[in-house]
């Protein structure tokens, strides 16, 4: 196993996570895939695993242990890591004085906390060989403050600009660091952050789409992927329209 380039996506059991392990595994890539819902993992292992190694764990990476067991069982199986994808992740709608604080922490454990304690213990390694890399899932939400998703917008704000350091500070090493931003995509998404009637997701682009771009741009090298010409003019708009400007129209979008 170790000469192989393994990819391994969290948050695999469904939506954009599938749809990466889809794309990878049409490029040969062996896979460990890990999500929470071991009926999804074994689904799409079975899809996937006439044409390539295919291995499963079910975990939770909410848990502080989560990111440390995902390590461990990927030294178990004797794994060399080639592309990590941190895509799990999730979020809610809601103001934040009076949505739970207990759902507001997990949300900064798993979108934050755990990819960065992933990305750590990762990278060193992929360093150490000069090649592979890391793909994580930030947002269009990223480029500015979301009210009414307050936490999940500053947890991808932090996704963002750390996977742009890291991109750098890996730039000539043979690592690439990539930061994805999707907008709005058709996910069950829509349903843990309770937002399935939302303007936002009127248009949604699909996940395989997501996937796809995300991929081309972590090959080609990129620091940051917007998916979708519609999506990058909106971040561009965020930059350049006075900050007051853009919380409002945000705010007015999440109500």
């Amino acid at each position: 196993m170790a000469d192989e380039r393994w990819t391994v996506i969290t948050g695999a059991s469904s939506g954009i996570g599938a749809e990466m392990a889809r794309v990878f595994a049409g490029r040969g890539a062996p896979l460990l895939l890990t999500a929470r819902r071991e009926d999804r993992l074994a689904a799409l292992k079975a899809e996937l695993s006439p044409s390539v190694r295919v291995e499963t764990v079910a975990l939770d990476l909410e848990r502080p242990d989560g990111a440390d067991r995902l390590v461990a069982a990927v030294e178990e199986r004797g794994i060399v890591v080639h592309t990590l994808v941190n895509n799990a992740g999730f979020g809610f709608q809601g103001r934040f004085a009076t949505l739970p604080y207990a759902e507001q922490a997990a949300m900064v454990e798993l979108n934050v906390t755990s990819l960065t304690r992933l990305c750590r213990l990762v990278l060193p390694g992929l360093l150490e060989r000069r090649r592979g890399g890391i793909i994580n899932l930030a947002s269009t939400a990223s480029f500015q403050a979301v009210p009414f998703m307050a936490v999940y917008a500053a947890t991808k704000a932090y996704v963002l600009s750390l996977s742009e350091a890291l991109h750098e500070e890996a730039r000539r090493s043979g690592v690439v660091v990539t930061a994805v931003c999707p907008g709005a995509t058709a996910t069950e998404f829509t349903k843990r952050a309770d937002m399935e009637t939302s303007k936002l997701f009127a248009n949604a682009m699909d996940a395989a789409t997501v996937a796809r771009l995300a991929v081309e741009g972590y090959e080609a090298g990129r620091a940051v992927v917007i998916t979708g010409a519609a999506n990058a003019a909106m971040t561009l708009a965020s930059r350049l329209v006075p900050r007051g400007l853009t919380r409002r129209a945000a705010a007015w979008l999440q109500r």
